[in-house]
């Protein structure tokens, strides 16, 4: 069974931290690798994890429900204009459609479940962005670790 890094993440900037800043959880070494950046990239002006929330229909059961996406973060351009993302960090693998199989199992089910709610988060996101004038991203390994 994986071993998964979890904990609370205490930042050395706390201003920049817009929310509670003695309750900032990560759920992954991926999340906690971005919240040191976050907390510490002079560009970065203020940042929030899991604090936006955003409304989106499931495709399982036809239900609204909530999605958190793991950050919002502004930032300064190269111009230095303001700039305004929302990142949702995931496994590669869960970015990518699963290949039809003949035989169905239980781990086929699961993936398909997982890719039709995420894609369903994801369309809800990028709307919500575009209405704002922000940005949507999906950062997976390959990002963070450049892997």
């Amino acid at each position: 069974m994986a071993k998964y890094t979890q904990g609370y993440f205490k930042p050395r900037n706390p201003k920049k931290y817009k929310g509670d800043p003695t309750n900032i959880v990560y759920r992954s070494s991926w999340e906690l690798r971005l919240m040191t950046h976050f907390d510490q990239h002079q560009d970065v002006v203020w940042w929030k994890s899991e604090e936006t929330i955003i409304p989106y229909r499931s495709p399982v059961d036809g239900k609204m429900h909530r999605y958190f996406p793991d950050f919002l973060i502004n930032t300064k351009n190269r111009q230095g204009l303001s700039e305004t993302m929302l990142i949702e960090v995931k496994p590669k693998a869960q970015t990518i459609e699963p290949k039809k199989q003949s035989t169905v199992t239980k781990q086929y089910l699961n993936e398909v479940f997982t890719w039709g709610v995420n894609q369903a988060k994801w369309a809800a996101a990028e709307k919500y962005c575009k209405d704002k004038g922000w940005k949507f991203v999906i950062m997976t390994e390959k990002e963070i670790y450049g892997k």
